[in-house]
């Protein structure tokens, strides 16, 4: 044990007065803190005036017995980071084996071998302060990814711009504190609207990087070029995203798939390029889905000289144009994905509005998945033509 480090502060728990004396005693000469408690009542009582770092726990106990005293202990949120050794004689050990079930670390055998009790309670600090290290380390990860969290939501837009005629609504559930997939809507001169949902490959704090990047570059792009055609700036839009990251970050072997939809939203035309991206539904007013928006070119950023091809659709009042990520599809319950037929037999039924139809996506997956975790990022975007 470090000079320099306060010594450790453990708890003797045992109701016969000459162990107690004795394990303070020795446990005092090797350069511990010591408090006792002649019963499980009483342990717990001083657990909670105090903080230790290691816990002596006799089995055999008026009151509450050493088991009992462990039960409470580890299902408690601060007292179960303290390690347990249970103190036990040589016709308990039935006893001892369940306590170590139970979450018990060591256990001390009865008569008390000073070579036995300075190794194992040494070496319970030790795990003790490992764990803590482990614990601080995980603590300060989380903190740092609940900041990443909350700075990638700023690259979602806060408001989502719905133009006279128009209803505009998006999910977006990430599976881990950051994520790769994203969705934008901005507004393009002349009446325009740009609608864009992207998947970056993999997942994670490296997913989130580069969504920041595909997202910066296809907005700001197509912002530039707000005053060319609706079809050139879709090309020349993801043109320009692709031959950045294959070029600049080509070694990093990072892509997304991605939808880049300019709407002339008095019209309801819309020219897009779909980037190797699951085809978004042009849904029908009552239900069903009309047309699909299948792939017209690659990924984004695999490489610099790929060609993407434009292409037209066109949205009549009351028909939704339905886009999602893969994390729809891929949700995994207990025994099965939800699945591309799941979701177009929910399709069929009709949508009254944007909003609608996404929630009740969002709720049929919930329901899919019960408390499974999150196997994917879900993203979802509807723009709907009010008839």
């Amino acid at each position: 044990m470090s000079k320099a480090a306060a010594p450790a502060r453990i708890l003797v728990v045992d109701d016969n007065e000459m162990n107690r004396d004795m394990l303070a005693r020795r446990l005092v000469r090797e350069g511990y803190e010591v408090d006792v408690a002649e019963n499980g009542r009483r342990a717990l009582e001083r657990a909670a005036e105090s903080s230790y770092d290691l816990m002596l726990l006799d089995v055999m106990m008026p009151e509450l017995d050493g088991k009992e005293v462990l039960a409470r202990w580890v299902k408690d949120p601060v007292l179960r980071n303290i390690p347990v050794v249970m103190i036990s004689a040589s016709d308990e050990t039935e006893t001892v084996v369940r306590c170590i079930e139970l979450g018990a670390d060591d256990y001390l055998p009865k008569p008390f071998n000073p070579v036995i009790l300075k190794a194992r309670v040494g070496a319970s600090l030790d795990k003790k302060r490992l764990r803590d290290r482990e614990r601080l380390h995980t603590e300060s990860l989380e903190k740092e990814l609940a900041i990443g969290r909350q700075i990638q939501a700023t690259f979602l837009p806060s408001t989502l711009p719905q133009p006279a005629g128009w209803e505009i609504g998006a999910r977006f559930e990430p599976a881990r504190q950051c994520a790769g997939d994203f969705y934008d809507t901005f507004p393009l001169p002349a009446g325009r609207l740009g609608l864009v949902i992207a998947d970056v490959c993999d997942k994670g704090v490296g997913a989130a990087l580069f969504m920041a990047l595909f997202r910066s570059l296809t907005r700001s792009t197509a912002e530039q070029l707000g005053e060319a055609e609706s079809a050139e700036m879709a090309q020349r839009t993801v043109c320009a995203t692709n031959a950045y990251i294959a070029r600049t970050h080509g070694t990093s072997n990072m892509f997304a798939t991605l939808f880049l939809g300019i709407l002339e939203t008095a019209t309801g035309e819309l020219r897009y390029v779909n980037a190797g991206h699951e085809a978004p539904l042009l849904l029908a007013p009552g239900g069903g889905v009309a047309h699909k928006l299948e792939p017209s070119g690659p990924a984004v950023g695999l490489m610099p000289d790929s060609s993407f091809e434009v292409r037209e659709a066109r949205i009549d009042p009351g028909q939704i144009l339905f886009a999602y990520t893969d994390g729809l599809t891929d949700a995994r319950g207990e025994a099965e994905f939800f699945g591309a037929a799941r979701l177009m037999a929910i399709l069929e039924r009709p949508s009254s509005t944007a909003d609608s139809l996404l929630e009740g996506l969002c709720r049929e997956v919930r329901d899919h998945t019960g408390a499974a975790e999150p196997y994917d990022d879900l993203t979802l975007l509807a723009a709907r033509r009010i008839p």
